[in-house]
């Protein structure tokens, strides 16, 4: 009887040493477990930012490409010759003669502005086909005053006075 109790013994021992390394293991792997979960926590957030700054990226070039676009239609600070040299082809182009009698900068307000003062000398469909041209330009112009006479040798003469909107140049990739 004795080996019966003395295996029993053994058998209760191993069973008692058995369960207590499954359950040290099972300790193990529940913090194991939460450590993987608080891991896939923070890369979880992670990937959450990363597709937040990839999509502030993708609208950042969204909006460069429409800031570019409105750019376009002011003019720059170094580009008014050029403007005012386009506005002279435009009236080439139709037939009729334009003249800059007067170029001022804007004061005030909100939005950077110069004014120009100019002619439009031609038959009246030149003229009129000029002064309708330069109005609906691509810019942000504005006719402030425009005034039609006749001349004594038959052509007509248009006097506008516009206002066309413009932005300080930040580089010479600015210039038209």
């Amino acid at each position: 009887m004795k080996n019966h109790l003395f295996h029993l013994a053994i058998a209760l021992v191993f069973l008692v040493v058995a369960l207590g390394v499954y359950g040290l293991s099972y300790a193990m792997l529940r913090t194991e477990s939460a450590t993987v979960a608080g891991l896939k926590s923070q890369i979880d957030a992670k990937a959450t930012i990363a597709s937040h700054v990839a999509s502030a990226r993708a609208m950042l070039a969204v909006t460069a490409s429409d800031e570019a676009t409105i750019h376009s239609y002011f003019v720059p600070e170094n580009g008014i010759a050029a403007f005012i040299d386009g506005l002279e082809a435009i009236g080439k182009a139709r037939g009729a003669s334009v003249d800059v009698l007067s170029v001022s900068a804007g004061t005030g307000g909100e939005q950077n502005a110069f004014f120009l003062e100019l002619t439009v000398t031609g038959s009246f469909d030149a003229v009129m086909r000029t002064v309708g041209s330069i109005e609906y330009a691509p810019y942000d112009i504005t006719v402030t005053q425009l005034s039609l006479s006749r001349q004594s040798s038959g052509g007509w003469l248009a006097n506008m006075n516009l206002s066309a909107g413009s932005i300080v140049a930040t580089s010479t990739a600015d210039t038209p």
